[in-house]
């Protein structure tokens, strides 16, 4: 695949396609902010990219090994907020997977530091549970439907 080719709509959730989104990041572009880096790390998780997640984890906390084995299968990402000060930043996200019997969610509270121009991920404050959306409510798996007319 080149770089140009994947016009998909991005996992992230900008509603851009891919490879205007987090396709150049996963190549080794730089990402110009926290949030733009936690996009293209969800991105990586939803597309099994553990390289990508390495490579962007700070040398001070990341993980020896990484391996994708056994993740959840995520369906969508909300932002709830971020900034930037400085060489630090922080984005406080929700992510959405399918469970076999449901939906859970992962909550976190990222920190993130940039060196050489570069951002990194630090750590998170994270909290899990379990998602249950009422009929009426839009679909966790991202389709824009009522959870009803979807995945009930």
């Amino acid at each position: 695949m080149t770089q140009n080719s994947d016009t998909r709509l991005c996992p992230c959730g900008s509603h851009k396609a891919y490879n205007e989104c987090c396709q150049p990041f996963h190549h080794g572009k730089a990402a110009p902010s926290p949030e733009a880096l936690m996009r293209s790390r969800y991105s990586a998780f939803v597309l099994g990219l553990p390289d990508y997640l390495r490579d962007t984890w700070h040398e001070s906390t990341r993980p020896a090994d990484l391996s994708l084995d056994g993740s959840p299968e995520w369906t969508a990402l909300n932002i709830l907020g971020s900034g930037e000060n400085g060489d630090t930043g922080t984005v406080h996200f929700r992510a959405v997977y399918r469970l076999d019997q449901g939906w859970g969610f992962l909550e976190e509270e990222s920190r993130f530091a940039q060196e050489d121009g570069r951002w990194y991920y630090l750590r998170g404050d994270t909290r899990e549970g379990q998602l249950k959306p009422g009929r009426n409510e839009p679909c966790p798996c991202g389709s824009g439907r009522k959870f009803k007319a979807c995945c009930l």
